[in-house]
């Protein structure tokens, strides 16, 4: 159950709780999306109906849209999460119109704000190596590793890492993963990431009193890793392998596609294999084999060599 903020005065009989409350329920059931996006979806709303002075959505017109956008551009949000806020009430919006609260979707209307966006960050194969080569004899060490091979082999998203159990690694080689929107897609291990997982594993037979048996990834209480535990260690060998640079979890994620790119340029492999449902999001990686590709010409080509 959905609670609403008091500062909000809503009450089960205000439209606005009403409509809301439905479409986060169809997003959790029917989609199947996480708790944590239909959180965010929640939180997006509330400001939104904050802004409106609690509007009866049946009389939202692109001009309540428009005036969403600029008070949010006038807050501290940035333009990513501006963006976000609107995605949001468009999707709200196409549900109002489904359920013929709405004639039409005044937020269609409304553009974008303009963003910049930064080129994910990833590190290079030599940076990978370096963070990889730790000794792994003790049970965390070995666990890390595995993570990390994983992560980087297998260009997971840190909830799908965390939410796998020990069916998951599949006999075939393979690990099933259950991405966004509940939709599974089925990746190959490569032989390095097997031969960590197959140490850890026996590593983990020998626990005793396991908390949560099926996890795949346990923590020091036994119980399943969370992502913040997994950040946390990456951070600690980051920094004893003498990385000097911020690395989080998609770091890694984001080096496997990379790599993987710049390799085979099969960006459909990779959007597969990344689980995006839209190529489009894929498409960042091109302009990153580009820059790669660019400073290899700045660096060999006599024509770019500087004087």
């Amino acid at each position: 159950m959905f609670i609403m903020p008091s500062e909000l005065e809503l009450t089960e009989e205000h439209p606005v709780y009403i409509q809301v409350i439905k479409f986060l329920r169809e997003l959790e059931v029917q989609r199947q999306l996480s708790h944590h996006t239909v959180n965010n979806y929640r939180r997006q709303l509330l400001a939104c109906a904050e802004i409106l002075g609690n509007r009866d959505w049946a009389l939202l017109t692109a001009q309540h849209v428009k005036r969403v956008v600029h008070v949010s551009s006038q807050s501290s949000l940035s333009p990513r999460s501006i963006n976000l806020r609107l995605t949001v009430l468009r999707n709200f919006c196409k549900y109002l119109v489904r359920e013929q609260i709405l004639a039409h979707n005044p937020a269609t209307q409304i553009q974008s704000v303009k963003e910049n966006k930064p080129l994910p960050k990833q590190l290079n194969v030599d940076e990978m190596a370096a963070l990889l080569n730790f000794d792994e004899n003790s049970f965390l060490g070995l666990r890390d590793k595995a993570i990390f091979e994983l992560l980087y082999g297998c260009g997971l998203r840190l909830s799908e890492l965390t939410n796998l159990n020990v069916n998951d690694i599949l006999d075939s080689g393979d690990v099933t993963v259950m991405g966004k929107g509940s939709k599974q897609r089925q990746i190959p291990l490569g032989r390095k990431t097997k031969t960590a997982l197959a140490k850890y594993k026996m590593a983990r037979q020998t626990l005793a009193d396991v908390k949560d048996p099926e996890a795949l990834f346990l923590s020091i209480q036994k119980r399943r890793i969370s992502n913040r535990q997994v950040a946390n260690r990456l951070s600690k060998w980051a920094q004893e392998q003498t990385l000097y640079q911020k690395i989080s979890p998609h770091t890694l994620r984001h080096s496997f596609a990379t790599h993987v790119l710049e390799s085979s340029n099969d960006l459909r492999g990779v959007q597969e294999l990344l689980g995006h449902a839209n190529l489009s999001t894929t498409q960042v990686y091109t302009h990153l084999n580009f820059q790669h590709l660019a400073d290899v010409y700045d660096k060999a080509h006599p024509r770019a060599k500087k004087k």
